[in-house]
């Protein structure tokens, strides 16, 4: 039991610093169930977010865009300009029809955009019989078109088209005026269509004698709106006009006649080079080239890329009938995210998150008229945990900081409080020891710990008390000693008298030699002890075999009280017990009651006895002891009368009753009956003459 009691005075420190323990604990653990929580959350999120980027682009990619797209793959990083003719998901284009056209290229997504409402495709057929050309279809602005009138042998007094194509070691170069049959004059209001009539380019601006191109087909079509509705009137505004030009290729055409099967798209398609400009009548400079700088690109395989997130690849393979063809693989872009901590990088990897450990990958299948495409993606879970550390590690200050004023306030309640209360409990327990070890207090010193605090205020108060109490200590110990002394001087002058009257008396059938003895013996264990509850705790008797009963008629013939009457019996009663002190105590409870009685009431002993034990009752006829009172009769100093030590009772005679019954072996009661009080003294009965 000692470790628990020890270990039971750190009790409030230990509780006190458990709580604070228990505080930093449940900020780190509950900062790890939100990290877990958001890595779950966060990996849900991707796994959602990845399946609607795949649709995304899925969807993409089945629009007649992402079909070009898919026919053209990606040339590289290379300029845009000079184009590159591309491969329509459409067997061919019906140039004539302005609607069509401009459905067919808006809708696949091939036009390369320029300055200045600019615009071109460069596109051939993805049917290689629908004939060997070169489809050429975009916008360009310029004043009201000037047409060339028929006949004239210079082209250069009109708007007209050069077109170069560059294959294969061959060039073809194409002017194209601008003409517009006469019925069509009328309807320049409304806006005003014509047709780009094909000539071989010659060095010579006089083309008196040349045959135009058959197989070059070219028509355009000017809005009647001008482009800056202030000069609405204006009839030199700015308009645009739509274009769409079909350049006879004679290698393409000549390789569909080849024994062997041709092959399409033409595996050089990307050498093709052409260029298309607007030039205005006279030598101005070109309206529109499409050579010019700044040209935007199409749609192409290579914008998927900004589609993916870090760590994600989109594959795409062209499914033939043997093997599928690896096409293109994208690769998501790396972000430059800030340096995450090492420590949570490594607790968010080891945080459980549910079906973590799968593999994240989705197909789709994308059909076009030149075959299928099997679109594969790969997902890479672990950039959930780069984000999320990313993002912990800028709200770990904020559980930093929380850490840390827990540590702060513990910090200063601990130097502040708690060390000061280890200090005066340490102290408290020394003071403790030392008085059990001497009986006193010796040296003490709380002087440091005063303060005006709490805990200030009680070590000053406890300061004060114990200085207090060490100057009664002192004091009672004097007074013991002054004490001490007198109870010498009284008992060696009342000694010297009683050894004379003993001389006088010294024979034993005088009955004065009795009460000499029992006043020498009285005098003997009161000499030499500092009180007399000490004096009669350590008096020893001298138990022997006597008769209660001749006892008990002795004690009630000489008791010195009137009308004490004794019922005991006349044949020997034989107990265990000291003869003088059992007549101290007969005649200290006879003093109390006859106190206690009713004048003119007796005192009756009487005795009562068994096999083992005797026991004589004192009765007195006069009012009970209070119940409360009871259990205190028998204390040394205890008085019912707080005016008893007045009248020289001392609350001692019970006592000494009590504490000489206890050394013969017997036991000593009081109890309120019907009339009164009676006091029960039992001992132990033994053998006729059997000393003990």
């Amino acid at each position: 039991m000692k470790p628990l009691a020890w270990l039971a005075s750190f009790r409030l420190r230990i509780l006190f610093r458990s709580a604070f323990l228990l505080l930093a604990l449940a900020v780190v653990a509950m900062a790890v169930a939100v990290l877990q929580e958001e890595k779950q959350r966060s990996y849900d999120n991707y796994q959602a977010s990845f399946a609607k980027t795949k649709e995304q682009i899925v969807a993409r990619l089945r629009h007649p865009a992402g079909q070009l797209a898919l026919l053209n793959p990606p040339r590289g990083e290379g300029p845009v300009t000079p184009l590159h003719p591309v491969m329509l998901p459409f067997s061919a284009i019906d140039f004539d029809d302005q609607g069509k056209v401009r459905h067919a290229v808006e809708m696949a997504g091939c036009l390369v955009q320029y300055k200045n409402y600019g615009s071109l495709c460069v596109a051939i057929a993805n049917n290689p019989w629908a004939g060997g050309f070169i489809y050429a279809a975009g916008t360009f602005v310029s004043s009201t078109l000037l047409p060339h009138r028929i006949g004239n042998e210079f082209l250069d007094g009109a708007h007209r088209l050069r077109v170069v194509v560059s294959l294969r070691g061959e060039t073809y170069r194409w002017v194209a005026p601008f003409e517009v049959p006469s019925r069509d004059e009328r309807r320049r209001a409304s806006g005003m269509r014509g047709r780009f009539t094909g000539y071989v380019e010659l060095d010579d601006r006089d083309y008196t004698g040349e045959m135009p191109v058959k197989e070059f087909r070219g028509w355009v079509w000017q809005s009647g709106r001008c482009l800056d509705a202030t000069k609405e009137n204006d009839e030199d505004c700015e308009k645009k006009s739509f274009f769409s030009l079909r350049l006879p290729i004679d290698a393409l055409r000549d390789a569909l006649f080849q024994p062997e099967k041709p092959q399409w798209p033409p595996p050089d398609l990307d050498q093709f080079e052409v260029q298309v400009e607007v030039l205005p009548p006279g030598d101005g400079p070109a309206l529109f080239d499409s050579n010019a700088d700044g040209a935007v690109p199409p749609f192409s395989l290579n914008d998927l890329t900004g589609l993916l997130l870090p760590g994600e690849t989109l594959t795409i393979q062209k499914v033939d009938r043997g093997e599928p063809t690896h096409l293109v693989q994208l690769h998501g872009k790396d972000e430059v995210l800030e340096e995450p901590s090492p420590l949570l990088t490594r607790l968010i990897r080891k945080l459980p998150v549910e079906r973590y450990d799968a593999p994240v990958e989705l197909a789709d299948e994308v059909v076009t008229p030149m075959g299928s495409y099997r679109i594969l993606f790969h997902g890479d879970a672990r950039s959930v945990n780069k984000i999320l550390s990313a993002v912990a590690s800028r709200v770990s200050w904020f559980v930093g900081a929380m850490l840390l004023a827990i540590a702060l306030a513990w910090l200063v309640i601990e130097t502040g409080v708690v060390r000061r209360i280890s200090r005066l409990t340490r102290r408290s327990s020394e003071l403790s020891r030392s008085v059990k070890a001497i009986g006193g207090l010796q040296r003490f010193d709380l002087a440091d710990l005063r303060g005006s605090d709490e805990l200030g205020i009680l070590a000053n108060c406890l300061n004060d008390l114990l200085r207090r109490v060490k100057e009664d200590a002192e004091r009672e110990r004097i007074r013991a000693e002054q004490e001490r002394d007198m109870w010498h001087a009284v008992g060696h002058e009342i000694m010297s008298p009683l050894q004379s009257l003993l001389v006088l008396h010294g024979h034993a059938d005088d009955p004065s030699y009795r009460y000499i003895n029992r006043m020498q013996q009285a005098v003997r264990v009161l000499y030499g002890n500092a009180s007399p509850s000490e004096a009669f705790q350590s008096s020893a008797l001298q138990v022997q075999a006597i008769d209660i009963a001749k006892l008990l008629r002795n004690v009630a013939d000489n008791a010195g009280f009137v009308d004490v009457r004794c019922a005991a019996a006349y044949q020997p009663v034989w107990v265990r017990a000291d003869e003088f002190p059992l007549e101290d105590v007969f005649s200290h409870i006879l003093k109390n009651a006859d106190r206690y009685r009713q004048p003119g009431t007796p005192i009756t002993l009487t005795l009562e006895s068994t096999e083992t034990t005797a026991t004589v009752i004192i009765h007195n006829v006069g009012r009970p002891i209070a119940e409360d009172f009871l259990d205190k009769i028998f204390e040394y100093g205890d008085s019912e009368h707080a005016e008893a030590g007045a009248n020289g009772n001392r609350g001692q005679g019970l006592f000494v009753a009590k504490t000489y019954m206890a050394k013969m072996g017997g036991t000593i009661a009081v109890r309120n009956v019907e009339d009164g009080v009676s006091f029960l003294l039992t001992l132990q009965r033994t053998r006729v003459g059997g000393a003990q």
